[in-house]
């Protein structure tokens, strides 16, 4: 079993007097202080053009991350492939696999914001056949032979140099929460990444699907990856809900915020009030408590997905005073992680 710290995104939470300059210095401190803590991995997410400045460029961020640390996997959680150019991605992330020694993991998603897909010119209707048509390309790339890409984008024969780090390129995860999307996880990728599960009845399922689609293809599960990033949050006493739980109503809004077309000019704005019931709601989709019951929720995560298992703690928090963010990865790496293995 594998620990990841996730998901960086370096967001400006509304009221943050912090710059996007100190918000970005923290992300790679953050990266480092994972590293010296003992996490096996660090994770990225995308959106754009968001009012609160959520991370829209992965890459360049996990290059730093690479500059700066020397032994933990770097992974996106996700890219958002239909809007990206496959063979730039597939170039991009070779440099990135190249600066790391080879640490990088290149997740992938299909994406969900219609801002998004307008503003990049891509039809929605199309994502999942661009989504498939990325790792085909990718896969072509990282061969050293011809590129001709796939269904959707399609190459007059192309070779990309430089070539990765790892041979065949970097481990290709998907995300994704419908059971489609889950099985192609299993026919094409090398990894699932289930994305906000905190109940273990949900995440045995959905590992199932990725299993069917591993079936489906014909493949062996060895090698193949199961993980979840899933909000986390493991304190020392009783006061861990009153910590997070403003980002936590924060980020929960801004998730449904983004797919609503708006003005977004003049900084992040604030979420709606939450109720009492939307408060015990949240607090049931997070793994929260003291590290003992953190604990205890994680070793069912793992039950339930069985396999090859990657726990991706989403333990940064967008307004978290920084003293408190890093605490709270040094809780979660010495008490929960420690009583785990």
């Amino acid at each position: 079993m594998r620990f990841g710290f996730g998901g960086i995104s370096c967001q400006r939470y509304p009221g943050d007097p912090r710059t996007d300059v100190e918000l970005y210095e923290q992300g790679v401190a953050l990266a480092e202080a994972a590293e010296e803590c003992g996490y096996d991995s660090v994770w990225v997410a995308e959106h754009h053009f968001s009012d609160d400045a959520f991370l829209p460029s992965l890459l360049p961020l996990c290059a730093a991350f690479a500059a700066r640390t020397r032994r933990i996997t770097i992974g996106t959680a996700v890219v958002l492939a239909p809007l990206h150019e496959p063979v730039r991605l597939a170039e991009d992330a070779a440099v990135v696999d190249l600066l790391s020694h080879g640490r990088f993991i290149l997740g992938l998603g299909q994406g969900y914001i219609p801002t998004e897909f307008e503003a990049f010119r891509v039809d929605p209707a199309t994502r999942h056949l661009r989504l498939e048509d990325t790792v085909a390309t990718l896969r072509q790339a990282w061969s050293g032979d011809l590129v001709v890409g796939g269904d959707q984008v399609v190459y007059p024969g192309v070779v990309v140099t430089p070539q990765p780090a790892q041979p065949d390129g970097p481990p290709i995860w998907i995300g994704g929460g419908t059971r489609r999307s889950i099985r192609r996880a299993g026919r094409i990728a090398d990894g699932f990444v289930a994305t906000y599960v905190a109940d273990p009845g949900v995440l045995a399922d959905q590992c199932r699907f990725a299993r069917e689609g591993l079936a489906d293809a014909g493949r062996s599960e060895a090698g193949f990856r199961f993980a979840v990033s899933v909000p986390t949050f493991a304190w020392p006493d009783e006061d861990g809900w009153a910590l997070v739980r403003d980002s936590v109503h924060y980020m929960n809004w801004k998730y449904s915020d983004l797919a609503v077309p708006r003005d977004r000019r003049g900084g992040p704005r604030p979420a709606p009030p939450p109720t009492s019931a939307g408060l015990s709601q949240l607090r049931e989709q997070i793994v929260l408590g003291t590290p003992a019951a953190v604990a205890e929720h994680v070793k069912r995560l793992a039950d339930a997905a069985g396999g090859e298992f990657e726990m991706i703690a989403r333990l940064y928090w967008p307004g978290m005073p920084f003293d408190v963010q890093r605490r709270a990865l040094e809780v979660f790496a010495a008490e929960v992680i420690g009583r785990v293995r």
